[in-house]
C-alpha cells in the first residue's frame, strides 16, 4: 500500500472511532482521497506576526492527514489588522461530520459552496459523482486550482468562480448545499435553490466566532431546522469587492460605569455570545487591548471593558450602547437556564428569518437581520 492510502486509512479509522465518520459511503471516500494531492503546502502563524509556508514534498505529507484544518490563503483580515486566513482546507473531521448530516443519498444533486482546495469536493464526487456536483468559489484562481487537482482523479465536477451568495438556479435544484464558509443570515438565494424538502447545513455567525452549523429543512414557505451539537466555526463567506473596516477609537468623554456582569470576554462562551450578536448592530469586531477588551461596530459605536479586583469598568460610546446590551442578553441567557445549541432553532420565511428558543411558535425568538426585500420562492 502506498504511503498516502496508509495515512488516508489511518485519517478514515481515526474519525470513525471519533464518532465523527459512520457510513460506509463517506468512509470509503476518505481512504480513497489523496488529501495531499489537495494540499501541497499550507500556510501556519510564524510566531511573530507572519505567516510561514509548509511544503508538503519537502516536509512530507503525512501532517496533511492529520485530523487538522489547514490555511491555504491569506490576506487582509476583516478586523484591519494585517493578515489573516481567507481560505482553508478544513479540518476532516467536520467535513465528514456536516457531510452524513446531510444525509446524502444516490442521485442527489449537490452545491458547496466554498471550493478551497477542492479536497471536499473530491469527496462528494467519489460518494455520487461528479456530474451531480456544482462547486463555488469567490477566488478564479482556487477555481482553476481545484479543477486541475480533480482531474487528476477523474473528477469534472461544474466549478464556477462567482460570489457564493449569488443565484445558482441555472445549475440547480439541489437536494443538498453544504457551505465551508459562515454568514451572519442565510442567504435566500440558497433557500430558493433548494429542492422540495432539500437540506442545507452552513455555520451561521451573526458576528466573528457567535454561530454554530445549522441544518434546515426546505419547506414551502422557507426553510427551518436546529442547530447541530457541538461547535464549529469557518471563515466568513468573502464577498467581491468588500473592504475590512478597521475598529475607530472611543471618545475620552464616554462616561464609566460599573460592569453588571464583571469581566468577561463573551466570545469565549459560544451560545451567549451568539445570542448578544442578534441583538448588536451588524459588523461588530472586539479584541483586547492592556489590560482590557473592546467592542466596535459600525454604526460607530464603541464600547472598552477594563477590569479590576472589584469587577470591571465599562465606558461606552456611539448610538448603540453595545455593552448594555450584552448584560440584558446575558440576564435572559440565564433566566432561560443557559440553554446550549439543542434547545435552539432557525425559521426562514419569505419575508423574516428569527431564531428561536425551544419552540419555533411558542418560545422567545430573535430577528436575524432586517425584513426581506426580495421574497422567497416556492419550491
Amino acid at each position: 500500500m502506498s504511503e498516502w492510502r496508509q495515512l488516508a486509512s489511518a485519517l478514515a479509522d481515526e474519525l470513525v472511532s471519533a464518532g465523527k465518520l459512520r457510513s460506509p459511503e463517506w468512509i470509503a471516500a476518505v481512504r480513497d482521497t489523496p488529501r495531499h494531492l489537495f494540499v501541497p503546502h499550507y500556510l501556519e502563524p510564524d510566531g511573530c506576526g507572519g505567516w510561514r509556508r509548509v511544503d508538503t514534498v519537502t516536509s512530507g505529507i503525512a501532517s496533511v492527514y492529520e485530523n487538522v484544518g489547514r490555511y491555504t490563503l491569506v490576506g487582509p483580515d476583516p478586523h484591519g489588522w494585517g493578515d489573516g486566513p481567507l481560505s482553508s482546507s478544513s479540518t476532516p473531521g467536520l467535513m465528514t461530520r456536516m457531510l452524513e448530516s446531510l444525509d446524502i443519498r444516490d442521485g442527489h444533486r449537490v452545491l458547496e459552496i466554498g471550493t478551497g482546495t477542492g479536497y471536499n469536493a473530491a469527496l462528494l464526487c467519489h460518494r455520487l459523482g461528479a456530474d451531480l456536483v456544482v462547486s463555488v468559489d469567490v477566488e478564479p484562481d482556487l477555481i482553476t486550482a481545484a479543477r486541475t487537482r480533480l482531474a487528476t482523479l477523474g473528477f469534472t465536477p461544474t466549478l464556477v468562480a462567482r460570489d457564493g451568495a449569488d443565484d445558482l438556479a441555472d445549475h440547480g435544484p439541489f437536494d443538498r448545499i453544504i457551505a465551508t464558509c459562515s454568514v451572519p443570515d442565510i442567504p435566500r438565494a440558497w433557500i430558493n435553490q433548494l429542492a422540495a424538502d432539500g437540506l442545507l447545513v452552513v455555520d451561521l455567525q451573526p458576528s466573528t466566532a457567535a454561530g454554530n452549523l445549522v441544518l434546515l429543512r426546505r419547506t414551502e414557505d422557507g426553510a427551518a431546522g436546529r442547530f447541530l451539537p457541538g461547535w464549529a466555526t469557518f471563515m466568513p463567506l468573502r464577498r467581491a469587492g468588500e473592504v475590512p473596516r478597521s475598529p475607530t477609537a472611543l471618545d475620552v468623554t464616554a462616561p464609566r460605569r460599573k460592569s453588571g456582569i464583571g469581566y468577561r470576554e463573551p466570545w469565549t462562551e459560544p451560545v451567549w455570545w451568539f445570542l448578544a450578536s442578534l441583538v448588536l448592530p451588524s459588523g461588530v469586531i472586539f479584541g483586547r487591548f492592556g489590560e482590557g477588551l473592546f467592542l466596535d461596530a459600525a454604526d460607530g459605536s464603541r464600547a472598552e471593558i477594563v477590569p479590576h479586583s472589584d469587577g470591571a469598568d465599562v465606558a461606552e460610546y456611539g448610538p448603540t450602547r453595545l455593552w448594555s446590551s450584552i448584560e440584558k442578553l446575558h440576564q435572559e441567557w440565564v433566566g432561560h437556564g443557559r440553554p446550549g445549541w439543542e434547545r435552539l432553532g432557525v425559521t426562514v420565511t419569505r419575508r423574516t428569518q428569527r431564531v428561536w428558543l425551544d419552540d419555533d411558535m411558542a418560545g422567545p425568538s430573535w430577528s436575524l437581520g432586517p425584513i426581506a426585500q426580495d421574497e422567497i420562492s416556492k419550491p
